[in-house]
């Protein structure tokens, strides 16, 4: 089994209860499973993973080359079914795709597990807040519980209805135990990622009317909220016609492409219009779960839903990715560009293609993703003459 260096120091440094640390595409998997293999006694293993690469068999083909078959039982199930293992003992566990923050299900099962067995977790990103990373703390044996926690780290604001972390004390204890555990996989990409914005048109006066009136135009109602507001917004510059002529151009121009988008109305849209084109096209969402195109002759088109598909699956037979409308979460965003970006890839350089439009609603969304930020509609509070303004101009 040939490892890149990067993966073989990573191996060296694991241990029980780390988390591998890697970007998208950088080979955690087959990292893992070398690591298993080379501490492994009468252990049986464990793959926790999405139901996406557990339906897909990926980690079956990862497996194939260390031919565990006849040497161990091998378990892999998804993030779903997780309670279903949580009295298994003396086995190791891999934990693909990091689920434990928070105080739910799927972290108190962690925790249950990590108690009796062996085991470490893969992340592309570990952590945004201390509090990510209770579960964790936890499971090393760092703090009995979240209380424990809460009670040494965690200053709450005052005067708030409910619990609301104000800020943190005695941070360099929480840093020694983060870099006790997390095994950074550090590595040069040999690929070269081309990023593009695609600007696009969209109907200001349909746009300003809702700015203004506070009416759902799609469901003929009066917007309640800020988060309506957005996603009403949002479907006016979705849904307009160019950005559909520009999707067709690119895909037009390349023989095989992923495209990204968010909501069923967009599908919608884009299946009607490629039908029109007669694009070949399959799709992984919500609803569909179909195979990539094959074909390196006609057009084609992958339509993946970001929820569904923006992470646990990889494609090195396209080097173009579009987003078709752009996620309010910086790591989905990452995630998403990341399916091509793989150490095995054919390609040297890769194509990002970004739909987006002059409108306030996509340029504070982009705003906040180039600050690593997530984009938050609840928060998104509107002043009146600044969108007066980007009407006008």
């Amino acid at each position: 089994m040939k490892l890149y260096l990067h993966q073989q120091q990573a191996i060296d440094k694991l241990q029980t209860g780390s988390i591998l640390v890697g970007g998208v595409g950088s080979g955690k998997s087959r990292t893992s499973l070398a690591y298993f293999n080379k501490v492994r006694k009468d252990e049986d293993l464990y793959i926790i993973t999405t139901a996406r690469k557990r339906d897909t068999k990926e980690w079956e083909e990862e497996l194939e080359p260390f031919g565990f078959e006849t040497e161990c039982d091998i378990f892999i199930d998804s993030w779903n079914n997780i309670k279903k293992y949580e009295k298994v003992k003396k086995a190791f566990f891999i934990f693909d795709e990091q689920r434990v923050v928070g105080a739910g299900t799927w972290a108190k099962t962690f925790i249950k597990i990590a108690k009796n067995n062996k085991w470490i977790l893969l992340s592309a990103t570990p952590g945004d807040t201390w509090s990510d990373y209770i579960p964790v703390f936890i499971a090393n044996g760092f703090y009995k519980n979240r209380t424990e926690f809460m009670r040494k780290h965690v200053v709450f604001k005052p005067f708030m209805n409910y619990p609301v972390i104000d800020y943190y004390v005695n941070t360099k204890l929480l840093e020694k135990y983060r870099d006790d555990i997390l095994v950074e996989m550090k590595f040069h990409r040999e690929t070269i990622r081309n990023e593009k914005a695609i600007i696009c048109e969209y109907d200001k006066d349909l746009y300003f009317k809702v700015l203004k009136d506070r009416w759902n135009v799609y469901k003929d109602w009066p917007i309640i909220n800020s988060s309506e507001l957005s996603q009403c917004l949002r479907r006016i510059v979705n849904s307009d016609p160019s950005r559909l002529n520009k999707l067709v151009e690119l895909i037009k121009s390349k023989i095989g492409v992923i495209v990204f988008y968010n909501f069923d109305y967009e599908l919608e849209l884009i299946k009607n219009r490629l039908d029109e084109e007669k694009i070949l096209y399959s799709q992984w969402n919500g609803h569909k779960h179909e195979k990539i195109p094959d074909s390196d002759k006609d057009y084609w088109a992958y339509l993946v839903q970001y929820n569904a598909g923006a992470e646990g699956w990889n494609c090195i037979t396209t080097d173009t990715i579009i987003f078709y409308s752009l996620n309010h979460s910086y790591k989905m965003m990452t995630q998403a560009a990341g399916r091509i970006d793989r150490l095995n890839t054919p390609f040297k350089n890769l194509y990002f293609y970004k739909l987006i439009s002059a409108s306030n609603i996509d340029k504070s969304i982009k705003r906040c993703l180039s600050e690593k930020k997530d984009f938050n509609e609840n928060k998104y509070v509107e002043d009146y003459d600044e969108f007066e303004k980007d009407y006008q101009n």
